[in-house]
């Protein structure tokens, strides 16, 4: 079954150091879009970006490459990969040898593709620090208020407001606060988010309260941006919205969840933590 309990989430595993596909658990988005009231057609556009920091493959002499990566899994695909399957399947090519980088990507890319359900983009890039520069998101950061909190969930919607009776603006708001933990093993997943919008001003004080209130919330990284974008949509009525998350890596990969109501998607900014 392609329920979160069935993956290799919290179990012991045999790392394999051969190529196999098979490794890849899908988990159907439907679910938990079901639960927030999102169904077809979509609210949002976006895509899932993943950076992978440890994948190695052996060039046709046998000799190891080391490569970065970069994943983009559409949002609207029926399934979400989930990442310790993830990892497996990418370090089973350590001992694989690839005729070239290109031949890899394509193999990547088929693969990835074929468990998520849509088109997946690959991008590989060189394993050095140039042209990975450490940049924050862009935006007016809400962390330094002044205010007393202690409400760490579930995630509270009412805590979202917008000044109906002002003037619109185009605002970015950003914190550093998001954490959540995986549904599974209970690991806390630490983050940073972007909230673009165009519409009545929102409260940033009820809005840093509603992020700080998925502290101890038990969901996926592409469900909890999920659940904040149709949240914000619901309270604030913003005319544009963009939530972007930018997730702390475990295992070797990050996860960075973007929904959207327009059809532009992100760049890839590293942020200190990553």
């Amino acid at each position: 079954m392609s329920t979160p309990e069935h993956s290799p989430l919290g179990k012991t595993t045999a790392y394999a150091d051969r190529y196999d596909p098979g490794l890849l658990f899908p988990i159907p988005r439907s679910g938990k879009r079901e639960e927030i009231g999102v169904s077809e057609p979509l609210p949002f556009h976006g895509a899932d970006i993943w950076n992978a920091y440890e994948l190695s493959w052996l060039d046709a002499r046998g000799k190891p490459v080391v490569a970065l990566a970069e994943f983009r899994v559409p949002a609207g695909s029926p399934n979400i990969i989930e990442s310790k399957s993830f990892k497996l399947y990418l370090n089973g090519f350590s001992q694989e040898r690839m005729r070239d980088a290109d031949v890899l990507a394509a193999t990547l890319a088929r693969d990835l593709s074929a468990a998520a359900g849509a088109p997946v983009e690959v991008i590989l890039s060189e394993a050095s620090a140039r042209g990975h520069a450490f940049r924050d998101l862009e935006g007016e950061l809400i962390d330094h208020q002044a205010l007393d909190i202690d409400d760490y969930g579930p995630p509270r919607a009412d805590y979202l407001a917008a000044d109906a009776g002002a003037p619109a603006v185009e605002q970015t708001l950003v914190s550093n606060l998001l954490r959540s933990n995986c549904p599974v093993t209970g690991q806390p997943d630490w983050g940073s988010v972007q909230i673009r919008y165009r519409g009545a001003p929102i409260d940033p004080a009820g809005l840093l309260r509603y992020l700080v209130s998925f502290r101890n919330h038990n969901e996926f990284h592409e469900q909890c941006v999920e659940r904040i974008f149709v949240d914000v949509m619901q309270r604030c009525r913003p005319v544009q919205l963009s939530v972007y998350a930018r997730y702390t890596r475990r295992g070797g990969l990050d996860i960075n969840p973007y929904r959207s109501t327009g059809m532009e998607l992100p760049g890839n900014p590293r942020g200190a933590r990553q």
